[in-house]
């Protein structure tokens, strides 16, 4: 059978959008979004713009300052190290049952996202690269069994999105070839069940990407 799927609701349109604008520039670190101009733009309500806005607060996107308006998260040194780190903690605690537990078709799947992956850096489609970039990482999730982390890594994919977009517009196609050479490495410490292994490529990627992001901010 099926599994339903419900259809996404006007807020989480409204706070995609809005994400994306983030995510890929549009709107920059700081920058103050107008409730009203927005509205405007998407042709929807005020409220739809407001719960959205409280959405994306929640995934760490905008900050809500109450009688001043929404504004863009700062994209800073302290931003970018403490989401690094705290990526590696949450995905090296799951990787590692990652590593104990998985079975044929979980290598299948992250393999056939690795290939996918390739074809997208041939064709050079940012957009769909870093869209299987994130189902690669949500793929390593299947054995997590752990509310909070999910949860938490969820709220943290849109942040890691737009920290991926500042690193390749600085770095190009360097910087897919990196996500890339992880993926194959941490594949093959996966398919051996060596959970040091991946433990030391997940915290070397989070310390390259990180830098990789703070020499872009300094461009």
């Amino acid at each position: 059978m099926t599994a339903f799927k419900p259809r996404e609701t006007l807020t989480e349109q409204v706070a995609r959008h809005i994400e994306n604008l983030i995510a890929f520039g549009q709107l920059r670190s700081g920058e103050r979004i107008y409730e009203s101009a927005m509205a405007k733009e998407m042709d929807v309500s005020h409220g739809s713009i407001r719960e959205g806005l409280l959405l994306l607060e929640k995934r760490h996107l905008v900050r809500n300052v109450p009688r001043k308006g929404a504004f863009v998260t700062p994209l800073d040194e302290h931003f970018v190290r403490s989401l690094y780190e705290t990526l590696e903690l949450y995905l090296t605690h799951t990787g590692r049952k990652l590593v104990r537990q998985w079975q044929p078709e979980d290598m299948a799947r992250l393999e056939s996202l690795h290939s996918q992956m390739q074809a997208c850096y041939q064709s050079n489609d940012l957009m769909a690269f870093l869209e299987l970039g994130i189902e690669y990482t949500k793929a390593s999730l299947a054995y997590a069994d752990n509310y909070f982390i999910v949860s938490a890594i969820e709220d943290l994919w849109p942040s890691a999105k737009r920290c991926a977009f500042v690193a390749f517009r600085q770095g190009g196609k360097q910087v897919l070839e990196d996500n890339l050479k992880h993926m194959e490495e941490s594949i093959q410490a996966i398919r051996d069940r060596d959970e040091e292994a991946l433990a030391s490529l997940l915290h070397s990627y989070a310390q390259q990407q990180s830098d990789q992001v703070l020499t872009a901010l300094d461009q």
